[in-house]
């Protein structure tokens, strides 16, 4: 995955707003009718989609464009029910579709079938092989780094060394190299290695295996770190450690900030997680969308470009990610409003609560 120089990321918004919002307008010019706008979503295991990316969308489709509709499915981790998704909606008259994909090699023929039909497909979250339209996401690589300095500076603090246990996603997911890249950037030459793992599925069922395997290869005392690369990863980590009886965890990483997660960190049994605020992700694939369906050019409103293995200079947004430990809770996740004090500190973590000054 190859990028190339950005634009002012300052010229988003307006940008991406402006095309929207011209094609909603009643100027004489632009069309104004209504269009449908298919949402396919790769899974339940990571809680944001529904919880977040979903709702999102629908809401920045309504308010870019009032006759729009969303038609929204979610593929369970089945490629094939997710390809079956991507016929129904083409076949029932979408215009565009947002495709978050199940596996980013093996929908590159049904993104082919849409072409072929006329319908612009944007990559949304993670790259898809195939000619897309467009692409956006959260910097992978910005991810992978920002997990790899939390947990050296993690380590370096606990002084119990820096063997680490890399959890990475799955590789069937783009993001999931893109992510680990960005991390091997940090870690290379400064940590050992001791296992490198793929999760099939992100689950964390997956995740807590290979930990359970990790840790009788290495024994727990001689892991002095875990690179897990999403939230739901990191679940199974912990429930690996602690089904062998450590206490005493290593410093674990995450991602996505789910409200579970934000507890954990809370509590001390996962040392950080990455804050992508989704709301400024859905705006931004909302918009796009809204300008193809309004045959718009998007390399107009694109910040950047990527090159997949497929297609070169795809148009695309990459948006900047955070990353969030127990100190940084207050100034992220409960500034934005993604969760209130009240969610996060149930009554069993009050008093962790109070120690990280989540006092609201």
């Amino acid at each position: 995955m190859r990028t190339h120089a950005p634009r002012a990321v300052a010229a988003l918004v307006a940008g991406l707003l402006a095309v929207a919002l011209a094609g909603c307008g009643g100027d004489g010019e632009a069309d104004t009718e209504g269009f449908s706008v298919g949402l396919l979503l790769p899974n339940r295991v990571t809680p944001r989609w529904e919880h977040s990316d979903k709702p999102l969308i629908e809401e920045r489709l309504k308010e870019l464009c009032d006759d729009c509709t969303m038609v929204y499915a979610n593929a369970e981790n089945d490629v094939a029910r997710q390809r079956q998704q991507m016929i129904s909606m083409i076949t029932n008259g979408a215009k565009v579709l947002i495709l978050d994909p199940a596996d980013s090699k093996a929908l590159r023929s049904s993104i082919l079938e849409a072409e072929r039909s006329g319908v612009p497909v944007i990559a949304y979250d993670r790259l898809a092989e195939g000619p897309i339209s467009g692409f956006v996401s959260f910097d992978g690589s910005k991810v992978g780094k920002m997990q790899g300095e939390a947990l050296m500076r993690a380590m370096e603090r606990r002084g119990d060394g820096t063997t680490v246990v890399m959890m990475n996603g799955d590789p069937s997911s783009a993001n999931a190299a893109w992510f680990r890249d960005g991390a091997m950037s940090v870690l290379s030459g400064r940590a050992t290695i001791a296992r490198s793992y793929e999760t099939l599925g992100w689950s964390p069922e997956n995740a807590h295996a290979n930990m359970s395997a990790a840790i009788s290869a290495l024994g727990a005392e001689s892991i002095s770190g875990v690179l897990a690369a999403n939230d739901a990863i990191a679940a199974g980590v912990i429930s690996a450690f602690k089904k062998a009886g450590v206490e005493d965890l290593p410093p674990i990483t995450g991602q996505d900030a789910d409200l579970e997660a934000v507890r954990r960190v809370v509590e001390g049994e996962q040392y950080m997680t990455v804050y992508k605020p989704f709301e400024k992700e859905a705006a931004a694939a909302a918009a796009m969308a809204v300008a193809l369906g309004r045959g718009e050019d998007v390399r107009e409103v694109s910040t950047t470009q990527i090159d997949s293995p497929t297609h070169q200079d795809i148009p695309s947004i990459l948006l900047t990610p955070v990353p969030v430990t127990a100190a940084d809770l207050e100034r992220t996740v409960v500034h934005d409003g993604v969760f209130t004090v009240q969610q996060i500190c149930v009554p069993r973590l009050r008093p962790a609560c109070d120690r990280v000054g989540l006092t609201g």
